[in-house]
């Protein structure tokens, strides 16, 4: 490569990032999420290398690899950090916790029956496509709710935090079982992981928030999200679920509180801990800006629109739009029978749809799946949240003169939470 090729570049890379600030600032104005933007972007840099014939020194899938392996855990870190834990939530914690994995399940095992029927032909690969289809946004979600009564607005907080979650860790259990025929041991392999990992994982988060309050150096926050990437990788090749290891610290390092009692709240500084907390949702705020940003603009730049046009296309994508709004509808009526518009529209999905999409192992893709039906699902998705919250914008608005400075008391949440829903 000549050096005017890597400057351009490196030119090339400078101006998508600055461009995915500006499409942020855009998204704040207009309300249309700012990966769309992005996908955009990626399709007309697209364009232009097929335009131009321009030949780049990029190799995309190991790239993708790597921002796969970094993104999934700044996500896991972002997730659990929204998630504070306390006597007060529980009610909340479940509920949200509960309509997650219900919707993530049900929303799941309808489009793969769709997929493997129609499409795929065979139930594990469609099951690959369709957990990334599952899984709320909460990239999305988090900015497109500021605006609602305070407990709708945390309800679907959590919901599409713990969305995200339980999709994650779904996908990487069914990618570690699909390799083992008997059921038995599958179930059982799969159990055994998970409780040895989640007591390495608390041994491992007690250590590292312990150690991580007597570095004296500045530079610690990204040593520490290093070390995560190393623990991370480890788990994955000793067939552990790694993902619990990365949420479980973020959960203790974000409750503290709540897992260093008795004679563990002498290992405590507070005053460092929570200064540690906030520099840390920073980082993993700005590296997953980054992260998220060239994952779109790959995926862009990666869809094939040739056959986008075809009826059995049209079919599936309407079909999965159908599967997930009718499985929000009934468990929606079902937990909160009264008021819950505009929740049943908010289902956007995103980054992690995306991300998971393109970790499907080789074994299971299949090229009868066009990546359009993502996008379209993707586009569909959010355009749907942002008209029922347009739509729905007078009945938030009757609540205005209400105050909810103590709705963190559960007493009262409980009650507001049978009147007007969550």
């Amino acid at each position: 490569m000549n050096l005017f090729n890597m400057y351009v570049e490196t030119m090339a890379i400078a101006l998508i990032v600055i461009l995915s600030y500006f499409f942020n600032y855009l998204s704040l104005k207009t309300k249309i999420p700012s990966i769309l933007f992005l996908i955009g972007l990626g399709i007309g840099v697209q364009a232009l290398i097929n335009k131009y014939e321009i030949s780049l020194n990029i190799y995309v899938q190991e790239l993708l690899d790597i921002l796969g392996i970094v993104g999934l855990i700044v996500i896991i870190l972002e997730a659990s950090f929204e998630l504070k834990i306390n006597r007060e939530k529980k009610s909340l914690l479940i509920t949200s916790f509960l309509s997650s994995i219900i919707c993530l399940v049900f929303t799941t095992l309808g489009i793969a029956y769709l997929l493997s029927t129609f499409m795929i032909h065979d139930m594990v690969k469609a099951l690959f496509y369709a957990i990334p289809l599952g899984i709320i946004s909460s990239e999305i979600v988090l900015p497109g709710v500021v605006n609602l009564i305070q407990p709708k607005k945390e309800f679907l907080i959590y919901e599409s935090t713990f969305s995200g979650i339980l999709g994650i860790i779904v996908f990487y259990i069914l990618v570690g079982s699909v390799a083992e025929q008997d059921t038995t041991i599958k179930v059982v392999g799969i159990s055994g992981h998970i409780v040895v990992t989640l007591i390495i994982s608390l041994l491992v988060s007690y250590l590292l928030v312990w150690l991580l309050q007597w570095l004296k150096l500045k530079e610690k926050l990204f040593f520490l999200i290093a070390i995560l990437v190393f623990l991370y990788s480890v788990g994955k090749m000793l067939n552990l679920s790694a993902l619990l290891i990365i949420l479980v610290f973020g959960l203790l390092l974000n409750n503290y509180g709540l897992f260093f009692r008795g004679k563990l709240q002498g290992l405590v500084k507070e005053k460092v801990l929570k200064s540690i907390t906030d520099d840390f949702r920073i980082v993993t705020r700005e590296t997953s800006f980054l992260i998220k940003t060239f994952f779109f603009v790959i995926f862009g730049m990666t869809l094939q629109f040739k056959g986008m046009y075809t009826p059995m296309l049209l079919y599936i994508i309407a079909g999965s739009l159908v599967v997930i709004y009718l499985v929000r509808f009934i468990l929606l009526k079902a937990i909160f029978v009264k008021k819950f518009v505009p929740e049943v529209w908010i289902a956007p999905r995103g980054f992690i749809s995306v991300l998971l999409f393109f970790s499907i192992p080789p074994l299971f893709t299949d090229e009868a799946f066009n990546s359009i039906i993502l996008l379209a699902i993707i586009l569909a998705s959010s355009l749907i949240m942002f008209s029922g919250l347009i739509l729905s914008k007078e009945s938030h608005q009757e609540f205005d003169e209400l105050s909810f400075d103590d709705w963190d008391q559960l007493d009262r949440e409980i009650k507001m939470l049978n009147k007007y829903g969550p």
